[in-house]
């Protein structure tokens, strides 16, 4: 099958031949329809997330059909249209596992970066670990959900009960979050790159009531700020804006460091927070939001092969939306 490896980080991608995976008990092969280009493999493309199972197949965006399933799979068939996202296998056991924060696992497996992902025309991926969607949905629409959109509705979660709510980095995870957040009557205002006048106008064509650069202060008190953007500077910016008990929640698998700040811009009871990973129960909880606050992913389809190109494109930020692979 033909897949996009990565052999040393920092270097280019190349597209290759390798044998079509087998899936093992508790497995399934999936045939990829899709797969979307999540910033997170650009970090592990550039050698900022570290220790990747070399060679790689990146990828963890993944959306396709079953086409094999292994010994003591149930549930699953042929044919059956399914989304493979980031958190690839757990342990069961550990204590975040036995408390239901199977997203801290101490032995955990990553689509994409401790195992092979979604950057070719097959994938295997652990059984218990894949989501059923929509068999009539277009595949390369879906794709961003199964990162940008999880880690989105996660950090909202963490966020709490907010009215008010900055976004800071408006890309695929955040041209989702704030469709939902609209849907669900909270004012969002978009923080960009300076002077990205295309994001900002975007932001305000999904709903948000204000759009500028990060590096203004916020209009009004927010209840809220998620940082998606890997920029550490943006937290003491973020941290000013927020009113008293409120949270600045750091999306990001990786960010540069946080720069210091007055403590008098953290007291009152405001918090930093950062979300790692995900769990099964919040696919549970977002494909159903999703569809009732009819989420639209704006996406830019590339060939399998032009995956460098994508991966250049969400680089230097001269995406609207999210990138998508289709082998």
């Amino acid at each position: 099958m033909r897949a996009m490896v990565l052999d040393q980080p920092g270097k280019l991608l190349s597209l290759q031949d390798i044998p079509c995976p087998k899936p093992l008990p508790g497995e399934v092969l999936i045939r990829v329809e899709a797969c979307g280009v999540c910033r997170t493999d650009l970090h592990i493309v550039d050698g900022e997330l570290t220790d990747p199972a070399l060679p790689l197949v990146p990828g963890h965006e993944v959306i396709g059909r079953v086409e094999a399933v292994g010994a003591e799979v149930v549930g699953l068939s042929p044919g059956q249209r399914v989304g493979v996202p980031w958190l690839g296998h757990t342990c069961g056991h550990c204590r975040y596992c036995a408390s239901g924060r199977e997203n801290l696992c101490d032995a955990p497996d990553f689509t994409g970066y401790t195992r092979n992902g979604g950057y070719a025309e097959h994938c295997v991926a652990d059984a218990h670990f894949v989501f059923p969607l929509p068999e009539r949905a277009d595949p390369v629409a879906l794709a961003p959900l199964m990162c940008a959109g999880l880690i989105g509705y996660r950090s909202l979660a963490q966020a709490g009960e907010v009215e008010t709510l900055g976004i800071y980095g408006f890309g695929a995870a955040a041209h989702i979050l704030c469709q939902i957040a609209v849907w669900k009557g909270i004012e969002v205002l978009a923080f960009t790159r300076e002077g990205d006048t295309a994001a900002q106008d975007f932001a305000r064509s999904l709903g948000a009531s204000w759009a500028g650069g990060s590096g203004e202060p916020s209009p009004k008190p927010l209840d809220a700020a998620i940082i998606f953007a890997p920029v550490g500077a943006l937290v003491p910016l973020a941290l000013k804006s927020v009113r008293k008990g409120g949270r600045v929640v750091c999306g990001g698998i990786h960010m540069s460091d946080i720069p210091s700040f007055p403590y008098a811009d953290l007291w009152e009871e405001r918090q930093i927070r950062s979300v790692a990973n995900l769990t099964r129960a919040d696919g549970e909880g977002f494909f159903p939001l999703a569809e009732a606050a009819g989420v639209r992913t704006q996406t830019v389809p590339y060939p399998l092969e032009k995956a460098n190109e994508a991966l250049a494109d969400l680089r230097s930020g001269r995406l609207q939306g999210a990138a998508v692979l289709v082998p």
